[in-house]
This record gives structure tokens, C-alpha cells and sequence, in this order.
């Protein structure tokens, strides 16, 4: 079993981490992190965290049902309401960007002044547009040294922590490969659902369980207090589903991943050939008219 050790400047100075996206995941998350950096404190690091909340939305009343805002904040700044009340109870000196993260940012470490600065980006945002965008910032020249994704559809989810390929992290048999890698699908803007979220407390649940959120979020921050409690991990990340109650582990090896992608770029390939097909007998049946018996098509 492989083991991957945490970077050694993340036990030397203050760790910035940006947090994209503050919704169900990521306000779950947000209020997990003080006790993350009370807990690196207490065991003599010498800065604990300092975090960066980045969300351009604002809270509606079906916010209010799964997510950790109150009535009387509707029409606030998600980023900005969830991190005023953490400073206040924490006496931190957090930030939050009320808006968007934009296609061609870049995250990085190292350029002061700047609101992308990170170490460790923590994506909890609900589009492949989006996730695609902080695929793309933590890449080529960023030095970020890890992105931890977590996402989720209505009952399961799951939580993997990469190294992204860039200036900092060079390729490498044991380099932590990132959701992006492993699962391409998920940061492909064009498979999207267009649908407008709904303003519907009943609807808002039927997409997605009470629970999903905060218990994927307990599992990502158990794995962050891990690496930085023990300095190394024997996973990366894992599976969760509350329909079944079962969960698996992402395993730090090579020849999984390896498995992984393979599996997934047969996937994809089938899925793009259903799609041919399904457009060509819709096609068909469009020029022969309703009357006419469908005809198959084989590639």
C-alpha cells in the first residue's frame, strides 16, 4: 500500500486555503475549518489556517432548508454572511470575495495582493462549468500544492484531494491525481444541466437529501486533519451513499487510477456512440414520418 506525505512548507508557515463555492458542501465545510486550524494550534503549528471564502451567490429562502442561513439573510452574500459570523465567534480574520471564480484565473501562492492566493483549494460548487474553471486555475503555472473537490448528487457523493499538475507539482508515479484526471466527465461543461435551480424547499430536497452535504464535508475535513495531524495518508478521497449506507475508500495507487480512466474513457466512447445512434434514428424517423417503421443503425 503506497502513502503520500504532506508537502513540508504546509508545516512551516500559515496554510491559505481558498474555499469556491459556499452552499450545501461548502458551508459545511467552512464551519468544520476553525476547528481544523484550533486543532493545528493546539499541536504547535505555527500559523494554523488562514481561509478565503470565494462565492458570488446570494441566499434564497430554499437556501435556508440545507444550508447553515437564516430567513432574515435572504438576499445577503452566502461568502460574506458565513464568513462575518465566523470571525465574530472564532475572532478570526478570515476573508470572503463575493463573486464568481473566472474562467483563466489562475490560484496561486505566492502573488501577494492577490485574493487567489492558496495552498489548498477546496472546490464545492455544483456545475462542470465551475469545476472545470478551478481545474484550469490550479493548473500549467499555479503552484498550488493540493485541490480537494467534493461533489454530490441527491443521496451519494464523493471527495478526492489532488495534486494538480502544474508548477509545483511535477508528474510523478505517486502525484495524487485529481478528480479532473480521474473522472473527465465531471469537468466537462457540455453535459451540464441547464435546468435553473428551483425556488422550492420541497423540490430543493428532492434533489438533493438533508444530510448529503454536512456528512460529505465531515469526510473531506477527517481527511484533511489526517495529512496534516500524522503527515501522511493511505487514501485520497472516497465514495459516499446514504441510500445504502455504504462508503469506499480512494486508494493512493497508480495502477487504479491507471483502471480508472481506462474504465471511464470506455464509458464515455459508448456514451458518445448512444448519442450518435439516438440522433440518427431521431433523424430517420423525422424524414420517414410516423408512418414508417424505425430503422436501425449500426457503427
Amino acid at each position: 500500500m503506497e502513502i503520500h506525505r504532506i508537502h513540508p512548507e504546509l508545516l512551516e508557515r500559515e496554510v491559505r486555503v481558498l474555499v469556491v463555492g459556499c452552499g450545501g458542501t461548502g458551508s459545511a465545510v467552512l464551519a468544520g475549518l476553525p476547528y481544523l486550524h484550533q486543532s493545528l494550534l493546539a499541536y504547535g503549528h505555527p500559523g494554523g489556517l488562514h481561509v478565503t471564502v470565494l462565492d458570488g451567490d446570494t441566499i434564497s429562502p430554499a437556501n435556508c432548508v440545507r444550508q447553515a442561513f437564516a430567513r432574515s439573510e435572504v438576499g445577503l452574500n452566502k461568502a460574506v454572511v458565513l464568513v462575518n459570523r465566523l470571525n465574530l465567534f472564532w475572532g478570526l480574520k478570515w476573508e470572503a470575495v463575493p463573486a464568481h471564480l473566472q474562467p483563466g484565473s489562475v490560484i496561486s501562492r505566492s502573488h501577494y495582493g492577490d485574493d487567489l492566493r492558496a495552498h489548498i483549494v477546496v472546490g464545492c460548487v455544483d456545475t462542470r462549468a465551475a469545476r472545470a474553471a478551478i481545474r484550469d486555475a490550479v493548473s500549467n503555472w499555479s503552484v498550488t500544492s493540493y485541490w480537494l473537490d467534493a461533489g454530490n448528487l441527491a443521496d451519494s457523493g464523493q471527495f478526492i484531494l489532488g495534486e494538480p499538475l502544474n508548477q509545483r507539482n511535477r508528474r510523478s508515479r505517486l502525484r495524487l491525481r485529481s478528480a479532473a484526471e480521474l473522472y473527465p466527465e465531471i469537468v466537462d461543461p457540455s453535459l451540464d444541466d441547464e435546468t435553473e435551480p428551483s425556488c422550492s424547499a420541497i423540490e430543493s430536497l428532492e434533489r438533493q437529501s438533508a444530510f448529503v452535504n454536512p456528512v460529505l464535508a465531515q469526510h473531506a475535513l477527517a481527511l484533511l486533519a489526517w495529512l496534516f495531524r500524522y503527515g501522511e495518508i493511505s487514501y485520497h478521497g472516497g465514495f459516499v451513499n446514504l441510500a445504502t449506507g455504504a462508503t469506499s475508500v480512494l486508494r493512493i495507487d497508480p495502477r487504479c487510477w491507471e483502471r480508472t480512466r481506462r474504465l471511464n474513457k470506455r464509458s464515455a466512447m459508448r456514451d458518445r456512440v448512444e448519442e450518435t445512434n439516438s440522433a440518427v434514428r431521431a433523424t430517420q424517423r423525422a424524414v420517414d414520418g410516423p408512418d414508417c417503421p424505425p430503422q436501425t443503425t449500426t457503427y
